[in-house]
């Protein structure tokens, strides 16, 4: 680490971690969002962690009104938002309260002082002022009068104290903004194109950015700047992109490289409502957006328009998908491709609506009547759930089979650089429709090609009369059949066209040594800590390897040849043991649980210390 001297010393970072928190209304997403695009645009590779309360209208200055958002920022390739924060900026007293266990001893601690008046304090349960009282000495504390210096800042422009107040905000944008050497250009757009149309609120968010960063430089309390170099990101065109966003994306892409019109119905649901909110700006793609009354009439929907030949899409978080299970074995018995899209939220029932879990694979697995088996894809990180799209619409074509796209809170939210691909380098996804019947022979709805799929035929095509429902069917012609015999064949046939999808899956692949004594698998978005982690413990002399898994139904078909080249395997999963479950069904594998359900991402030393651990044994 170099220092060079200017106006105030300026201290060269590989990273940073940085977290905003305050009351839900004290705007720190949006400080967290800014910071996020800056670094992006000063070519930094980055991570984000944003934290929502579970409580919509939780009091103020309460715990459980606390939002909070991290970003890591760095100059080498990151797959993490960080385990602990370097810089903690804590709007009120509970925000400090909830938020201080993850502050690195010696780690940089603003406040907004005026927050911490006796009501505040008490609210958050502190008997004494801890700006005070010498609880605070192992941090970097720097108590600042934000509400003073903002009101201060805005002061004539005619606002009442209560808008004033609003702009805290961007006086704590402007601080850490001058604290970490990042440009104010980018955030002073995002003002003139947010609030041009109220230039008194436009004017005061920009007062009191400047103000924030003015501070940071006059100030003699703080004696050091940090600087985070550029990273060195292959080349190509990049944007700072959510999970949502890109699966959104990644669906539109899907549609237009398949040449079918997309149908999106959906319900209202957190974590996933962002994927609606994002296709509704796409109709110039031919994307049809449909919020239904319920969970039911969604998913329906989408089934009515893979009946139909377009690109039937549904999305919900675990709620939502188990009030979806009776049509979704409709889409199964009928055999028409569908996309389920659950974004995965801490449970059961309500549960943590606003926390990250992935609870809910044995439900995509096994949680419908009957036997109905379902392909399952899971996105890995936030910009991987553009590709995850794109795989899933192509399985559910190719074997004209529902499939279950799984992402989580985690990944939706948070944020990452994506490297914007040649639309000509996407795969073309083929789709056939069979053509009008002349021949005068009747269309077989249920005859199979190769891969077990039946025809997708759009109705009203010449000749193509057929008709599917819910009762089971015979094979090939389609005809409702109760005999015992045509039941079991049609359950061994749509299990087989399941397991056929393995053929069209990737070989899997192992990173490090491809035989040793321990392989940590992992799926979902437990990846960025699993891939750190394990290339930590590796560093640190520990006979350890990774695999990642994208498909976990079916499984690749080299993972057993894979798992038995190790001594030992560890799962690490947030949720009670659901792959782990699975793998020692299929594998006979005494594979070992890392199991976490507590609303939050694994943090990378937990990783560590669990393969330090097994490797020890």
């Amino acid at each position: 680490m170099a220092t060079t001297t200017r106006s105030k010393q300026l201290v060269e970072l590989d990273a940073a971690t940085v977290r905003f928190c305050g009351d839900s209304g004290d705007g720190m997403q949006l400080a967290g969002t800014q910071l996020t695009n800056t670094s992006a645009l000063a070519g930094n590779d980055i991570a984000t962690f944003p934290d929502f309360p579970a409580e919509i209208r939780a009091p103020r200055g309460t715990k459980a009104g606390v939002s909070g958002f991290q970003i890591r920022f760095a100059s080498t390739e990151i797959f993490t938002p960080g385990d602990q924060v370097d810089a903690l900026v804590a709007m009120n007293p509970a925000a400090l309260a909830t938020n201080l266990c993850d502050l690195m001893p010696g780690g940089i601690l603003v406040a907004n002082s005026d927050a911490f008046d006796d009501k505040g304090l008490a609210q958050a349960g502190y008997t004494t002022n801890p700006l005070e009282d010498g609880s605070l000495e192992s941090y970097q504390l720097f108590p600042v009068e934000m509400t003073k210096l903002t009101r201060a800042a805005v002061d004539g422009l005619g606002l009442g104290q209560k808008e004033s107040d609003r702009c805290r905000n961007f006086f704590a944008m402007g601080l850490t903004f001058w604290l970490y050497d990042r440009s104010l250009e980018p955030t002073l757009r995002y003002i003139d194109a947010k609030f041009g149309k109220m230039p008194a609120v436009a004017e005061a968010n920009r007062r009191a950015l400047k103000a924030g960063y003015n501070f940071g430089e006059t100030t003699d309390a703080m004696a050091s700047q940090y600087r985070v170099s550029k990273a060195e990101l292959a080349p190509g065109l990049y944007r700072n992109i959510t999970g949502n966003q890109a699966l959104a994306w990644g669906l539109v892409s899907a549609a237009v490289r398949s040449n079918c019109e997309l149908f999106f119905g959906s319900y209202p649901i957190t974590p996933a409502s962002d994927i609606l909110h994002e296709l509704v700006r796409h109709k110039n793609f031919g994307v049809r957006t449909f919020q239904a009354e319920d969970e039911i009439a969604a998913v329906c929907s989408a089934i009515g328009a893979a009946f139909s030949g377009s690109m039937g899409v549904t999305a919900s978080s675990g709620p939502g998908i188990a009030l979806k299970t009776e049509a979704i074995g409709l889409a199964v018995m009928t055999e028409l491709p569908l996309v389920v899209v659950n974004v995965q939220r801490g449970g059961p029932s309500t549960g943590l609506p606003t926390k990250t879990e992935q609870a809910d694979l044995l439900q995509a697995m096994f949680g419908r009547n009957g036997e109905c088996p379902c392909p399952i894809v899971a996105a890995r990180s936030p910009a991987d759930c553009f590709n995850a799209a794109l795989d899933a619409w192509q399985i559910a074509v190719r074997y004209m089979t529902p499939v279950f796209l799984l992402t989580d809170g985690y990944i939706a939210n948070g944020a990452e650089p994506w490297q914007v691909p040649d639309v000509d380098s996407l795969p073309q996804i083929e789709v056939k429709h069979p053509p009008a019947n002349e021949n005068g022979e009747p269309f077989m709805p249920y005859a199979r090609d190769e891969r077990l799929s039946r025809p997708w035929a759009i109705p009203g095509t010449p000749g193509l009369m057929h008709r599917l429902g819910g009762l089971e069917k015979q094979d090939v012609t389609g005809n409702v059949n109760y005999e015992p015999a045509n039941h079991q064949h049609m359950i061994d046939t749509r299990a087989k066209k399941v397991a056929n999808v393995a053929a069209d899956i990737p070989p899997q692949e192992v990173e490090g040594p491809a035989s040793g004594k321990l392989l940590v698998i992992s799926w979902g978005g437990t990846y960025g800590a699993c891939a750190t982690g394990v290339r930590e413990a590796r560093r640190r002399g520990a006979n350890v390897s990774h695999t990642h898994l994208r498909f976990l139904n079916p499984f690749p078909s080299n993972l057993a040849e894979i798992i038995g080249r190790f001594d030992k395997v560890l799962v690490p999963e947030l949720n009670s043991g659901q792959l782990r479950m699975l793998l020692r069904s299929k594998f006979l594998v005494d594979a070992i649980g890392l199991n976490k359900v507590q609303g939050k991402p694994f943090a990378v030393g937990e990783i560590v210390e669990k393969i330090e651990q097994i490797v020890k044994d």
